[in-house]
């Protein structure tokens, strides 16, 4: 059986105990109040997971490819902290927007984030790989010290708060459908994945194929900025997803892109399936977020990736 099919299976799998799972018992309930349930709450939260794991894993593939690093995504590139402060932005310019308004703030303060990032690279000699994320994640801290130093000048500290906890449970129909703006932007990334893999081989070859460098990687920027948006403006941030799965991937099954694109998309939503529902009956009746989860899960493999990539270049 195919990688593919499997992942297929496993997705729908978790799919499947995710909409079971949870403080209210379907078959307790029954009837309409269940079907409502079913409905209303457990399938928007279910579609909702996936379509931030998918996202998310893949934006961090083509983050990846950008900065030619392995060790970076969303979270140790000072995207997401900039898209919770163009959300902070938002809040303090124009506090009548809607989420999807909010959202466009988050997405350019993304994308001047994720290249202000990108240009330090290209400006600061870097003597190892292993400096680029810590590079990130400095920068994400500046930028988290702004946005937390407003927050608490406007008594907004509960808000941020709630754009970088990777929290579900807050999920209902007609509360996430900006997720599937991350969705398309995904498929997108699948139909140009073949540039993003010549993009991760260097600058110099990607010129001499004739790719045309700056716009590809304009796209890059505008995917991995819009997504991550769309994902803190709905749920919060999940941090280390899109560190976590292209690797596991490439170990497994290589680089090309278009070979690899839609097994890192089904395993990011797997495994944000996944931690939903540890954090769902760890503690239960209480939850804990998917963010908090993953960032245990995620930091331990960052830790591991870091020691190994340091012990063979040892």
């Amino acid at each position: 059986m195919r990688p593919t099919v499997i992942a297929i299976l496993l997705v729908l799998l978790l799919a499947a105990a995710s909409v079971f799972t949870g403080v209210g018992s379907l078959a307790a309930t029954g009837g309409e109040r269940g079907w409502l349930l079913v409905v209303e709450s457990r399938v928007p939260r279910t579609l909702a997971l996936m379509l931030a794991g998918a996202g998310l894993a893949v934006s961090g593939t083509i983050m990846q490819m950008l900065a030619r690093n392995r060790f970076v995504e969303p979270s140790t590139a000072g995207t997401a902290e900039s898209a919770a402060l163009g959300m902070l932005v938002a809040m303090l310019v124009a506090p009548s927007l809607p989420v999807a308004g909010k959202m466009v703030f988050a997405a350019l303060t993304a994308l001047m984030g994720t290249a202000l990032f990108l240009q330090i690279l290209r400006r600061v000699p870097l003597r190892s790989q292993l400096m680029v994320p810590l590079v990130g994640i400095m920068l994400g801290g500046v930028f988290n010290a702004i946005t937390t130093f407003v927050a608490y000048r406007y008594d907004l500290m509960q808000s941020m708060g709630a754009w970088m906890s990777g929290d579900f449970s807050g999920v209902l129909r007609g509360r996430y459908e900006l997720l599937w703006i991350g969705f398309a932007l995904t498929l997108v990334a699948y139909a140009t994945a073949a540039r993003f893999t010549v993009i991760g081989m260097g600058e110099a070859i990607a010129r001499n194929v004739g790719l045309d460098y700056d716009k590809v990687v304009t796209l890059g920027l505008v995917i991995v900025s819009m997504v991550t948006a769309t994902v803190v403006a709905t749920v919060g941030m999940i941090p280390f997803l899109g560190l976590v799965v292209p690797n596991v991937i490439s170990l497994i099954a290589g680089d090309n892109l278009r070979r690899t694109l839609p097994a890192i998309a089904l395993t990011g939503a797997g495994l944000v399936l996944a931690c939903d529902i540890v954090g769902r009956v760890v503690i239960a009746p209480y939850e804990v977020p998917v963010g908090t989860v993953m960032g245990v899960i995620g930091s331990l493999v960052f830790l591991y990736l870091l020691i190994s990539r340091r012990a063979h270049a040892g």
